[in-house]
């Protein structure tokens, strides 16, 4: 799992990035043709993330229902994005990545209900694959946040 949590550090420097090198309105903005911002794509990340690992593993997520909801698959941005919570993003980028490698090291995900995506039809049979599909659906998300870049 190394590599694996590497992998994740790498992609969550290159959101980080983002949020250091772009403006609140340049965060916000939504390009022609696409559906969300770069900002959205982060925090979809974060509560993806959350809900493969710990929700399907049965155990409490480190985040609010209200920011599942808000960035939950098939949601878009509704509204602009404040800089506090710019600023909350920001502060679970690697906090969130750093509880999931403490509690996997502590063998806390113990249950996991399978899952079977709906975009990809990919079965996720357990925490470890849930971490590691966790990181193609960032890459994904990373690369629709370059594409974006373009536009601002």
């Amino acid at each position: 799992m190394e590599t694996t949590f590497r992998i994740t550090a790498n992609v969550r420097n290159q959101f980080l990035n983002f949020i250091n090198n772009y403006t609140l309105e340049q965060l916000n903005t939504i390009p022609k043709g696409f559906s969300n911002n770069l900002i959205w794509n982060i925090g979809h990340c974060l509560a993806i993330q959350q809900a493969l690992v710990y929700k399907l593993s049965g155990l409490p997520m480190n985040v609010s229902d209200e920011f599942i909801e808000t960035y939950r698959n098939g949601s878009i941005p509704t509204c602009k994005t404040t800089q506090e919570e710019v600023d909350y993003i920001k502060s679970i980028l690697y906090s969130s990545f750093e509880k999931i490698q403490e509690d996997f090291s502590k063998n806390s995900f113990i249950n996991f209900n399978e899952f079977t995506t709906k975009s990809t039809g990919f079965t996720i049979q357990n925490v470890k694959q849930a971490i590691e599909f966790n990181n193609w659906h960032e890459g994904v998300h990373l690369g629709i946040m370059l594409q974006i870049r373009k536009f601002l």
